[in-house]
């Protein structure tokens, strides 16, 4: 007998996380927190009182009393509780799309001689655009790399491209598309045996997999706080740099915030030696306080426990859409995917179209893949089956 949605929420350890979240809207299913997650109540107090009290009632005293210390402390709680981290090797700065390029110049300076980038041809646009920008303005080579879709940047795969020539490596830990979640130990080690170092883009994992950047020797990581941290549209991304790389890693926008001294106004720069180098200008203290509420509630909750949910409702998807005969394009084995399930169909733009209509936002991704992103604080078993069904009454038409 089949379980009912109803059997599988009242046996879900996470349920009650959903009413931690603003859930007003007038949706049968959202099923795209991989690409913006939920308002958490937490957040809409605490932005309230920041507001109200703070930046209202302290005016330019808050940095003093506690703003400027933000970036490396709430940093610091992310890459705990997310990352694997040790404190003073995090820190929340920019955009995804800033911290990634400061990181490839930040990199390809600490392998002098070497003068190719390695990137999968498949990977998110930014990525791409970025290394191809950067390896220009080097003077270096864009070597790239061509895998499947499911299987994905295997050790294999990746072994073809590496060698003596080899700088830097630029991997996302689970592709945009087909969820895929790839070996980040394993790959991390045979980029070292290269000699090369390797950028890990965190953006679909981070709060959702677990993550051991220290256990695993990564160099650098980086990622967006807006899908499974839930911090808000255009939340502020992190960046982790090695605590071996610290004194001698050096990123191109070298503001007044990576100084030695912030206050010092000295004539000449000379960089932080901590974290802090890697930032620029002023951060946003609000975007910040955001990242710090989403952070606690993942904290709270544990991301192990976050991924056995994760594991479990994302092979629940599955099954559903098996039986709705759709191409799925994402791994089978849960080992091996994220937190979002992929199918194909030649009409995907027009029926995700139809989805919306209808009150269940899944993603649309060229050319012609629906995502369906699980957010297992957010997301109910409820929401999925609805989902489903009426996937399955716009999809039937249409054959």
């Amino acid at each position: 007998m089949t379980t009912s949605p109803h059997e599988l929420d009242s046996a879900d350890p996470l349920a009650a996380m959903r009413d931690r979240f603003v859930i007003d809207d007038d949706l049968v299913a959202y099923l795209d927190g991989n690409s913006l997650g939920r308002l958490p109540r937490a957040t809409l107090d605490r932005l309230a009182a920041f507001v109200r009290e703070e930046w209202g009632g302290r005016l330019i005293r808050g940095w003093s009393e506690g703003w400027v210390e933000l970036p490396v402390t709430v940093g610091d709680e992310l890459g705990a509780a997310l990352l694997g981290a040790a404190a003073g090797q995090t820190v929340i700065a920019d955009s995804t799309s800033v911290c990634i390029y400061k990181l490839l110049h930040a990199a390809a300076g600490l392998r002098p001689g070497r003068d190719e980038i390695v990137i999968d041809a498949t990977n998110f646009p930014t990525d791409r655009y970025l290394v191809e920008a950067v390896a220009e303005a080097r003077g270096m080579t864009v070597r790239w790399i061509e895998p499947d879709l499911v299987d994905n940047v295997t050790a294999d795969v990746l072994a073809g491209a590496l060698g003596d020539r080899t700088a830097v490596v630029l991997l996302s830990h689970v592709d945009y598309r087909s969820g895929t979640l790839l070996d980040l130990p394993g790959l991390t080690e045979a980029v070292h045996a290269a000699g090369a170092l390797v950028i890990w883009d965190l953006c679909h994992s981070a709060g959702v997999v677990p993550i051991a950047l220290d256990a695993s020797g990564a160099d650098f990581a980086v990622g967006c706080t807006y899908k499974y941290v839930n911090a808000g549209p255009g939340a502020p991304a992190y960046v982790y740099v090695a605590q071996r790389h610290l004194t001698h890693a050096r990123q191109p926008i070298e503001g007044w915030w990576s100084a030695a001294d912030l206050f010092g106004m000295s004539d000449t720069y000379e960089a932080s030696p901590s974290i802090r180098r890697m930032l620029s200008g002023t951060p946003s203290v609000a975007g910040i306080l955001a990242v710090q509420e989403g952070v606690r509630l993942i904290a709270e909750v544990g991301v192990e426990a976050i991924r056995a949910k994760s594991e479990l409702m994302t092979g629940h998807a599955i099954e559903l859409l098996d039986e709705l005969g759709l191409e799925l394009v994402t791994p089978g084995d849960a080992a091996l995917r994220g937190s979002h399930v992929t199918v194909r169909h030649p009409d995907a733009r027009a029926i995700t179209a139809q989805l919306i209509e209808r009150g269940v936002v899944p993603d649309f991704r060229e050319p012609d893949l629906i995502r369906l992103g699980l957010s297992p604080l957010t997301t109910s078993y409820a929401e999925l089956a609805a989902a489903t069904r009426i996937l399955g009454e716009v999809v039937a038409p249409i054959g």
